[in-house]
């Protein structure tokens, strides 16, 4: 099924419902579909239904098989509280002063008027709210945002809400965020894996990815937990259930960064009756458009002043280019931005006399291969691939077409071929900079970066000296052998 088959089939099957007296997707609160969102962590595209073979995620598979599966979706940031600031307002997190990563945590930052959260949108039209933990609906599930949030959500568990009203619930799910789970049911032989070419081909980068794959298995079978629960309440014929990553994989050169292993994520819909199984769409989607796309699915109208867009049903939307923004990160101060289209990516560095790997006490401290990487650029042992992203400055500009460079390796800034791209790119990047006032060219104050660098090379230490049983500063070859001892390479 092609795209414009799939969203007349969605847009037609939810006119139909909506106009029937006794459709889930009536005009009425009481009648309308439910929404579950399942959202994991730090997470690619790189279960066994976007073709992994060595991953075992017979669940997703299986939802991806029940509902729509989308190749090109991704985040408006690469890290968790500027990703989730964009995607729970629908607003670019550089249009609303949330593009810091975790930052306005003790100074009371409100959100811009008129911008609110989308659960208050979804309170407005009579659901019941409520974000879970993971498999624990007792407790509160991940919020992480960049601005002060009164009561976002109303409970924990979908099964607070009162009988015959609809709800809109989040499972958060930690799964594939650091540190790794292993998963003793299924272990996966780091020797079979097939890295990137911008990582080192070494046995510590190859058993640190392992564990990332494992730990989504894991992941797998706690979507299968909340999917049964939702079935045994007897709620699953009339839910649409979108799962999806907050952002791209935890490993040095994707998260974080604008490559697509740091923005780029999977997307699986499900909803009985009006999403043709099997369905899979190559269309660009921002995970901001999430939001909207649920308030339409629902009847609702969706703000004026909002970027996301609905991509399903009346009205839906297509886009031609996604944008994505990466600012301060920890402690560590950069801004990057870009704009990709269906087949080519344009990267802005705002510090290109800065290195990629600036330090970062939370990557020393939880990525073995952020140290793999630098003790093989001193001995001279990275490909030309893994050389560009451990060098001492980058370009202004990066041009990547993603059909024959996929792991956005070529640099065609300067070819002057593409010179017309180029100049298309720059200016939907410079148009959209504008019209989103971006706010990130104005710098934090000097003391608190300061600050923060000084507590996270204090917290690093600190991990040094407990963890990694260091009494004194470790060389990085010291600390390599630390990380070989501990992922059992030795």
């Amino acid at each position: 099924m092609d795209r414009r088959q799939f969203l007349k089939a969605a847009g037609s099957a939810f006119t139909a419902a909506a106009l029937h007296p006794c459709a889930r997707a009536a005009q009425t609160p009481e009648s309308r579909p439910n929404i579950l969102w399942l959202i994991a962590e730090d997470l690619s595209p790189d279960m066994a239904c976007y073709g992994n073979p060595l991953v075992k995620t017979p669940n997703l598979d299986k939802l991806a098989a029940q509902g729509a599966r989308y190749t090109n979706c991704f985040a408006a940031a690469p890290v968790c509280s500027a990703t989730r600031s964009a995607f729970m307002t629908a607003m670019y997190q550089t249009a609303i002063g949330a593009h810091n990563h975790r930052s306005h945590r003790d100074d009371a930052y409100q959100l811009p008027a008129p911008v609110k959260l989308i659960t208050e949108y979804f309170q407005q039209a009579g659901c019941f709210t409520s974000n879970a933990n993971g498999l624990n609906f007792d407790q509160p599930g991940k919020t992480d945002f960049n601005f002060e949030a009164r009561r976002p959500f109303q409970g924990t568990d979908w099964r607070q809400c009162r009988e015959g009203r609809p709800f809109y619930a989040q499972v958060n799910l930690y799964g594939t965020h650091r540190p790794f789970r292993p998963d003793p049911e299924n272990p996966i032989d780091h020797n079979a894996v097939t890295l990137p070419p911008y990582y080192p081909d070494h046995p510590i980068a190859k058993r640190d990815w392992a564990n990332y794959l494992e730990d989504m298995q894991i992941l797998d079978r706690d979507v299968a937990q909340v999917l049964a629960r939702l079935e045994a309440d007897g709620l699953a014929d009339n839910t649409i259930v979108f799962f999806f990553g907050d952002h791209g994989r935890c490993h040095i050169r994707d998260k974080q960064f604008l490559y697509d292993g740091g923005i780029r994520v999977p997307l699986l819909i499900r909803w009985p009756g009006h999403i043709q199984p099997g369905t899979v769409t190559d269309d660009l989607v921002s995970l901001i458009d999430l939001g909207p796309t649920c308030l339409n699915l629902i009847g609702e109208k969706i703000p004026s002043y909002m970027h996301g867009q609905p991509f399903m049903g009346q009205g839906a939307k297509t886009r031609d280019c996604i944008f994505a923004a990466r600012d301060r990160c920890d402690e560590t101060v950069d801004r990057i931005r870009c704009v990709r289209t269906k087949r080519f990516k344009y990267i802005r560095n705002f510090y290109p006399d800065r290195p990629y790997m600036q330090f970062n006490a939370y990557k020393k401290r939880q990525y073995p291969v952020w140290t793999l990487v630098q003790v093989l650029k001193k001995q001279g042992n990275l490909t030309p691939a893994q050389a560009k992203f451990a060098a001492d400055t980058r370009p202004p500009e990066e041009l990547y077409d993603i059909q024959t460079d996929p792991h956005e390796l070529t640099n065609l800034a300067d070819d002057k071929s593409h010179a017309d791209t180029l100049s298309e790119m720059r200016q939907l990047l410079d148009t959209w900079l504008q019209q989103t006032n971006d706010k990130g060219a104005t710098p934090e104050d000097e003391k608190y970066i300061a600050t923060l660098n000084s507590t996270a090379r204090q917290r690093l230490n600190k991990y040094l000296q407990s963890e990694a049983n260091f009494d004194h500063q470790p060389t990085d070859e010291e600390y390599l052998t630390f990380w070989e001892k501990k992922l059992t390479l030795k």
